[in-house]
C-alpha cells in the first residue's frame, strides 16, 4: 500500500474511529481509487470513515490505533504520505518518519452492516439526542438504563430514562421506517457528533447503525421493550404552569444553593406566581418568586434541583408548561410552543424533608 491523504483530514478520520473503538484496538487501512477508507471492529461495534487521498498503490493493513491517531494529532503538515515497509507501515514528511508495526490480517476486519431503514437530518438528530441521552444513566450495573430507545414509523422516537426522569424527543423522518433498538447512549452520542449532513438509521439482526456521507458506525443492541413513556402515567394532572424556562432555571440554581446535600428544591404553586424554596441547617435559607399562568389548585412538589436544571435547559429561550400531577407522580414539562422536534421531559418529584 502507497498513498498519500491532507494530515488534518487523515487525523479526524482516525482519532473518530479510536473514540469509539477499544482502547487497545486495531485500525484497517484500505486505499483503492476512491480514496482511503479507515475502519475497525471488535464483536459489538464496528466504525468506518472515509478519506480522500491520492492512492499509488492499492492495498490493505491493519495497525495500532491508539499510537497512530497520536502521531496525526501531532503532524504540522499538509499531507503524509502513508507505505508500507516490510513489516511496517511508515508515516513519510519531509523531514521525518514514524513507523507503526502491523497487525494480523484478521485485525480490523469489517462487519456486515444492517440494511438502511430510514433517514433522518443529522443536525436535529443530535440536536434532540443530546438532550434525551443526558437522562440515560451512567451506572454500568443497570446497563439496560444506559441506552437510548430508538424507534421509527411515520417519525423517529427518542427515549432514554435513569429511573428518576425521563426525556423524550419525536422528530421527522425523511421516510417512514420500522425500527426499535436500545442503543448504548455514550455511543449514540458520540456517533451522532460525527455525522454530518442527512444519517441513515440502519438495522437488522441484533444491530444497529449510523450512516452519512463519509461515515458508518454500527453496534449491537440492547434489549429495549420495557423502555416506555407509556409506562409513565400522566393522566392525573390537576395544576399547570406556564413559565419563562430560562427564568426558573435562574431561580433554581440561586434557591438550589441552600439546598441540603441532595439539593432538594420545592416549588410552591398559587395564584399566579411560583414560589421556590428550600433551607440548610449550615448556610441557611433561601426563596424566590416568579411571576406564572397557573391553571389549578395550589401544590407544592419538591425536586432535585439539578435534575430540574437538567430539564429547563433542553427548553432554553422558550416558555415551558409544568403539567403537574398529584402525590409522587412524575411532573411533565413541555414547551409552550412545540417545534418541529417535540420533547417531553418527566422529572419525578422527591420527598421534601
Amino acid at each position: 500500500m502507497d498513498v498519500t491523504a491532507p494530515a488534518h483530514r487523515l487525523s479526524a478520520a482516525v482519532s473518530a474511529a479510536s473514540r469509539l473503538l477499544p482502547a487497545r484496538a486495531g485500525l484497517r487501512l484500505r486505499a483503492d481509487a476512491a480514496g482511503l477508507t479507515v475502519a475497525g471492529s471488535d464483536p459489538d461495534l464496528a466504525v468506518r470513515f472515509a478519506c480522500p487521498a491520492t492512492t499509488h498503490t492499492d492495498g490493505s493493513v491493519a495497525v495500532p490505533a491508539a499510537p497512530f491517531a497520536e502521531t496525526l494529532r501531532m503532524l504540522d503538515t499538509d499531507l503524509v504520505r502513508l507505505v508500507v515497509e516490510g513489516s511496517r507501515l511508515a508515516l513519510r514528511l519531509d523531514n521525518a518518519r514514524f513507523a507503526l508495526p502491523l497487525l494480523s490480517s484478521e485485525a480490523g476486519l469489517p462487519t456486515p452492516e444492517p440494511p438502511q431503514v430510514s433517514e433522518v437530518d443529522g443536525a436535529m438528530f443530535a440536536s434532540a439526542l443530546r438532550i434525551v441521552a443526558g437522562t440515560a444513566s451512567k451506572d454500568d450495573p443497570l446497563p439496560l438504563f444506559t441506552g437510548v430507545r430508538v424507534q421509527a414509523a411515520d417519525h423517529l422516537t427518542l427515549t432514554a430514562s435513569d429511573r428518576y426522569r425521563m426525556a423524550v424527543a419525536r422528530l421527522p423522518l425523511r421516510a417512514p421506517g420500522s425500527l426499535d433498538v436500545l442503543v448504548p447512549a455514550t455511543l449514540l452520542t458520540e456517533a451522532a457528533r460525527q455525522a454530518k449532513g442527512n444519517v441513515g438509521l440502519h438495522a437488522g439482526r441484533g444491530r444497529f447503525g449510523l450512516s452519512w456521507d463519509g461515515g458508518l458506525v454500527g453496534t449491537a443492541v440492547l434489549d429495549a421493550g420495557f423502555l416506555s413513556e407509556d409506562s409513565i402515567p400522566s393522566a392525573a394532572v390537576d395544576t399547570t404552569v406556564t413559565l419563562n424556562a430560562d427564568a426558573l432555571a435562574a431561580a433554581v440554581r440561586r434557591v438550589g444553593v441552600y439546598a441540603e446535600d441532595r439539593r432538594v428544591l420545592t416549588l410552591e404553586v398559587g395564584g399566579s406566581q411560583v414560589r421556590l424554596a428550600s433551607a440548610r441547617q449550615d448556610t441557611g435559607e433561601a426563596e424566590e418568586t416568579l411571576k406564572a399562568d397557573v391553571s389549578g389548585g395550589r401544590t407544592s412538589p419538591s425536586f432535585q434541583a439539578r435534575y430540574l436544571l437538567d430539564a429547563l435547559q433542553a427548553f432554553t429561550g422558550e416558555r415551558v408548561v409544568l403539567s403537574i400531577q398529584p402525590g409522587m407522580r412524575a411532573c411533565i414539562l413541555r414547551p409552550e410552543e412545540p417545534g418541529e422536534v417535540r420533547l417531553t421531559y418527566y422529572p419525578m418529584p422527591m420527598l421534601a424533608r
